[in-house]
């Protein structure tokens, strides 16, 4: 199986996201249905992931755009090994991030489904020396039937060499919204 995904993301206010978020799930969600305990579990070992998000945020007091792809891999069930790479645009300068990354998934049966995830970030900046980050996310996944999903939750950053030159805070949080397909 493969998942497709669209993930949102805002630093600088989670309205644009929801308000997104929302209209991809009433326009491209399958009909919701019950999911039972034969139903497929989307988060398997062997399942991968393909993901395109979008979103805002603001760096320099600068308001940016931003793209990303992201690759994942269910290397156990409910648990995955992933890479999410973005560029930052519309303003200067141009910021490029990569990210490596883990998430747990749990099983727990019904449609409700909690996950917890780490991740590291290494941040190029034109103009300024690379940076990095740690963080951690935390939310769920709520299945509609065998072939998608809708995630909400908030994840958190520190950045390690914080260089109060370029960042405001050293720290960061922020909503993430995800709609995802399997096929």
């Amino acid at each position: 199986m493969t998942a497709a995904a669209l993930r949102i993301r805002s630093r600088v206010t989670g309205t644009n996201a929801l308000i997104l978020a929302l209209f991809l799930f009433t326009v491209a969600a399958p009909p919701a249905r019950a999911a039972s305990e034969g139903d497929s579990f989307p988060f398997r070992k062997g399942t991968a992931r393909l993901s395109i998000f979008a979103g805002n945020a603001t760096a320099f007091d600068r308001n940016y755009s931003l793209f990303g792809l992201g690759v994942g891999y269910f290397v156990a069930d409910g648990i995955e090994a992933g890479l999410d790479a973005e560029t930052w645009f519309g303003n200067s300068p141009h910021i490029e991030q990569v990210s490596p990354q883990v998430r747990v998934v749990v099983n727990r049966g019904g449609v409700l489904r909690p996950y917890i995830g780490v991740f590291y970030r290494r941040t190029h900046i034109e103009g300024y020396r690379d940076s990095d980050t740690i963080g951690g996310r935390a939310g769920a996944f709520f299945l509609f039937g065998r072939n998608a999903y809708f995630g909400a939750g908030l994840a958190q950053d520190v950045h390690l060499n914080c260089d109060r030159t370029v960042y405001a805070s050293c720290t960061a949080t922020y909503p993430e919204l995800l709609f995802a397909v399997v096929f």
